[in-house]
């Protein structure tokens, strides 16, 4: 069957027709999260399918990623998944071995897809028999929405997740949600905190913006303040029955007000109210255990990520650690302009 290339999915109305059909489809396939990353990072993304056309019966989307040392093909580029909207075996095989053709014979010199487990094994069969490997693996956390509020509340973890949402509503901690400039100024001031703490630079602040204005009503931001003072914010995505958590930043001098967890509850009491089915709570790498036990003790439900690539990548791991150091001491000094460049001059080369 003949494989073809759709350029430009943002503008393609059959892109979002099988959008509308196709249940693995998420925010992260939507034309306004692709509109986003290529008006912030200037990504090509295209879609690989085996439909004659003009409908969309399947597809892979995938952006053109061109660094500094390097030009990879990613599905997708700062997206925690991004599940092949393709059913048949044969159709999945087909565009499989188109992307790892590119990266053999083109001018690309890898290809990376980042599928949920819900791709199954007929994803990893295809994928193997394309010569694309495992590259790495996460955990991808999960809230049910669809129990009692009251219910969901008694999965929190007892001591660290329900005492603390209960301290913050004694210590007056208040709600705010929306996507005003005033709670994009909180929100980025919170993450470039985190950020920090991280010893990472924080994404660019036109990316959030494009956000905002690339989803519309797909995005909102979520503020937790004391007496005026913001002290925790996310920011959320939306698809379908799905709300999807994606960053978030918190004061750390102002943790024991609870601001987190309290924010959390409030954002899944205001999901259920909205008739979402799912908090999708996204990835979290392997190695990050606080990351993972603060997730879990929201009540949420771990699945395993697998990310695979060609040609499988080659890390000299004393070498990246000794590098990881070395940024981590430098960056966590750097003054706020000086570090906001850092981001602006660096993401776009990692996606």
């Amino acid at each position: 069957m003949p494989v073809r290339i759709v350029e430009d999915p943002v503008e393609d109305p059959s892109w979002s027709a099988l959008l509308d059909r196709h249940p693995a489809a998420s925010v992260f396939h939507s034309p306004g999260w692709l509109s986003a990353l290529r008006q912030t990072y200037g990504y090509e993304p295209f879609v690989v399918t085996t439909s004659p056309g003009p409908t969309l019966e399947n597809g892979v989307v995938v952006c053109r990623v061109r660094g500094w040392t390097s030009r990879r093909l990613v599905s997708l580029p700062f997206s925690d998944h991004c599940d092949p909207l393709v059913d048949g075996s044969d159709d999945l095989s087909e565009i499989l071995a188109l992307l790892a053709g590119e990266a053999r014979t083109a001018s690309w010199r890898s290809v990376e897809l980042r599928p949920r487990a819900v791709a199954g094994q007929a994803f990893e069969v295809a994928a193997r028999a394309c010569g694309l490997k495992p590259g790495g693996e996460y955990c991808l956390h999960r809230v049910d929405l669809r129990a009692e509020a009251t219910e969901i509340f008694r999965r929190f973890h007892p001591s660290s997740t329900q005492r603390a949402v209960r301290r913050a509503e004694r210590e007056g901690v208040t709600y705010e949600a929306g996507t005003s400039s005033r709670l994009l100024t909180s929100f980025y001031g919170l993450l470039r905190l985190t950020r920090r703490r991280h010893g990472l630079p924080p994404q660019p602040l036109a990316w959030f913006r494009n956000l905002v204005t690339c989803l519309g009503d797909r995005v909102l931001i979520h503020v937790a303040s004391r007496d005026g003072q913001p002290i925790a914010s996310i920011l959320t995505l939306s698809f379908k029955n799905t709300l999807s958590y994606k960053y978030g930043g918190s004061d750390a001098s102002l943790h024991r007000l609870g601001g987190m967890p309290f924010l959390f509850w409030r954002v899944i009491q205001d999901a259920q109210a909205r008739g979402f089915v799912e908090l999708d709570l996204g990835r979290s790498d392997v190695d990050q255990p606080g990351l993972v036990a603060f997730k879990e003790h929201l009540g949420a439900t771990r699945s395993m990520l697998t990310y695979y690539r060609y040609p499988e990548r080659q890390v000299d791991a004393g070498r990246s650690d000794w590098m990881s150091r070395a940024a981590h001491g430098v960056l966590a000094h750097l003054p706020d302009a000086t570090l906001d460049l850092a981001g602006r001059l660096l993401y776009k080369h990692l996606g």
